[in-house]
């Protein structure tokens, strides 16, 4: 890519443009201007333009036609590129660009036209001047391109000789310097807005102080650098290093806000302002002046203004209306920021007499919580005591059941066989009648409990699970026998695991009374424990009702009932298969169900990794 250098020799404008007499709204007075002495030399940078065109006659043609321009002060600086592509990057790269000098015909006979729709759609540039310039103006009608297309000149090359190249670059840069100014003009405005509504903070005196600065460089039509130091009144609380403090800066002075220290600052601007909160006067000088304004709390704000180029008798009464203007505005929040610091002194005392109340409420918090606590353990040892109780009285039940049945057998004709036969069924019914108030007393006693009563903690040793199955088949055998089942065992050898052996076997109790329960008379109960891919899995399967597809999402839930029925008429509380499910669980473990769906039986299991329970 070929960017050419900036066109030296630039030529200063010497001859002065007269002023008039100007009209100020404000208040309705007018003031006469007095002509102007002839301007110093200023600071100015260059006004960029690009020519974009793929013949290179035409750049060193424009380059020569174009020596020696000057406007304001401030000579061009061309650049050069040779093609629509080349012009794309170059463009995306420099934003400061006010002049393109565009052909129209250059790698496609519409290149020019789209990169005008590049430039005004995807750059969203609408202040650079897009003159179009071409050899061919009957491929592209002067009226339908100036239609449909964002430029502001069309000239055909044969046209544009050096006067009228002089004119319609003049006249395009005028157009650029009045749509930045303009755009300079909305933006001040727009921070000044976004501040008003949150003058009561000091963050937004920073952003009112910015916008000041951003409005003064519009308003002036100047390219300048600012910054705004406040100094505190003498009575002011909470002062900053001697009271200084930077409210904003912008330019080349932008480093100070935020800089610690802030102050003092360097020194070629450390006299200026120090000189300016001593006169409190504004002072203008070639290209550094100083406003100063002081607000009715006593408060002092200095502004240095870096400018391009003196200002003139009209822009000095314009900063000058317009600081005496803001002077309301920032006594504002400089108000309200000492009203801020009350109330924190304020609030401190509050926070003070209340600390106690506070502490005092965080006692309370934990003696209810060990209220809970103690509510909720009085209700775990209930429920786990009651569903725990209920499983051996129906041993007891069982048994009495079958001594019931021997007592039957008994083929003696003695009459006093007859009479220690009658009494033996006496007491045994007696046993039977208070087992069965006892587990409805228990099944009452359930139902009270609270919410949570599965917080179970462990006793962990080495438990063979083998041998802890075949414990509980035994003691639920007679059961079984009495509603005519087989418990039936399949047990490996001696399989350990890590774990509780009371909250194991209450688990397995619970799967083997469950099978029973719910099987039908006559049916088998198998009961297994084994090995499996590295897990211990213990499983009761039945030939019950099985399982149905609602039970499915409620199988371990506490105090749930699942579809099928008990086959004796026993009673059910709902809380077996989720104290199983919780025992699992602590144990590292998870319980399962599987079923072939109605008719077909179910099995309930406990699955153990080894490593989950700890077993070498």
């Amino acid at each position: 890519m070929r960017y050419a250098d900036s066109v030296g020799g630039c030529v200063r404008a010497t001859s002065k443009t007269a002023e008039g007499l100007h009209a100020m709204n404000d208040d309705d007075w007018l003031e006469l201007i007095p002509d102007e002495a002839a301007e110093a030399p200023t600071r100015a940078g260059t006004w960029t333009i690009a020519v974009v065109d793929d013949d290179p006659a035409v750049h060193e043609g424009t380059r020569y036609a174009l020596a020696g321009y000057s406007l304001d002060g401030r000579g061009l600086d061309i650049l050069s590129a040779y093609s629509a592509q080349e012009a794309r990057a170059l463009l995306a790269e420099r934003r400061d660009i006010a002049i393109v000098l565009l052909d129209v015909v250059m790698e496609t006979d519409d290149a020019g036209l789209r990169l005008v729709d590049y430039i005004r759609r995807e750059l969203k540039e609408e202040t650079v001047r897009i003159i179009l310039r071409t050899g061919q103006p009957g491929q592209a009608p002067e009226r339908r391109v100036i239609v449909d297309y964002d430029i502001n000149d069309y000239k055909a090359k044969t046209e544009l000789t050096a006067d009228k190249l002089f004119t319609s670059l003049t006249a395009a840069l005028r157009a650029y310097q009045q749509l930045r100014r303009l755009d300079e003009t909305r933006r001040g405005l727009e921070i000044i807005i976004d501040a008003a509504p949150m003058l009561l903070d000091h963050k937004s005196m920073q952003r009112l102080a910015e916008g000041v600065l951003t409005q003064v460089a519009s308003l002036l039509n100047v390219d300048c650098a600012g910054i705004l130091v406040l100094r505190e009144s003498e009575d002011a609380a909470d002062r900053r290093e001697g009271g200084f403090c930077v409210l904003a800066g912008s330019g080349l002075y932008g480093g100070y806000v935020g800089r610690d220290p802030g102050w003092p600052l360097d020194p070629g601007i450390q006299p200026l302002v120090e000189q300016a909160f001593a006169a409190r006067c504004h002072n203008f000088g070639d290209n550094l002046s100083t406003l100063y304004v002081q607000t009715a709390s006593g408060s002092e704000i200095v502004a240095l203004i870096d400018t391009d180029r003196p200002l003139s008798d009209t822009d000095r009464a314009l900063i000058t209306l317009l600081a005496g203007r803001l002077s309301v505005a920032f006594d504002n929040v400089i108000l309200y920021e000492r009203l801020q610091r009350a109330n924190v002194t304020l609030e401190q005392r509050v926070v003070e007499r209340t600390a106690e109340l506070i502490r005092a409420n965080c006692r309370l918090d934990m003696q209810r919580s060990d209220l809970r606590r103690a509510n909720s353990l009085k209700t775990e040892i209930l429920g786990t005591i009651a569903h725990d109780l209920k499983n051996p009285l129906s041993v007891i039940l069982g048994r009495s059941e079958m001594l019931t049945d021997l007592i039957g057998l008994d083929q003696g004709d003695a009459s006093g066989a007859e009479k220690a036969q009658a009494a033996m069924l006496t007491q045994v019914e007696h046993i039977r009648a208070s087992a069965t108030r006892l587990i409805d007393m228990i099944d009452s006693l359930m139902a009270d409990a609270m919410n949570d009563a599965l917080d179970i903690t462990l006793r962990r040793e080495p438990v063979d699970l083998a041998g802890l199955a075949r414990e509980v088949c035994e003691a639920n055998r007679p059961l079984a026998e009495s509603k005519g089942q087989s418990l039936v065992m399949d047990l490996a050898g001696p399989l350990s695991l890590c774990g509780d052996a009371e909250r194991l076997r209450e688990a397995l109790d619970n799967l083997v009374s469950n099978a029973i329960k719910y099987s039908y008379p006559g049916g088998a109960i198998a009961v297994s424990v084994r090995e499996e891919g590295g897990d211990l899995v213990c499983a009761v399967a039945d030939q019950g009702p099985g399982l149905s597809p609602e039970d499915a999402g409620r199988l371990f839930g506490r105090y749930q009932r699942l579809s099928a029925k008990p086959t004796g008429g026993e009673g059910s509380t709902g809380l077996g298969l989720s104290i199983v499910k919780r025992i699992a669980e602590l144990h590292g473990g998870r319980a399962e169900a599987f079923s072939d769906g109605p008719g077909q039986g179910a099995v309930f299991a406990m699955r153990f990794p080894r490593e989950a329970v700890g077993v070498p």
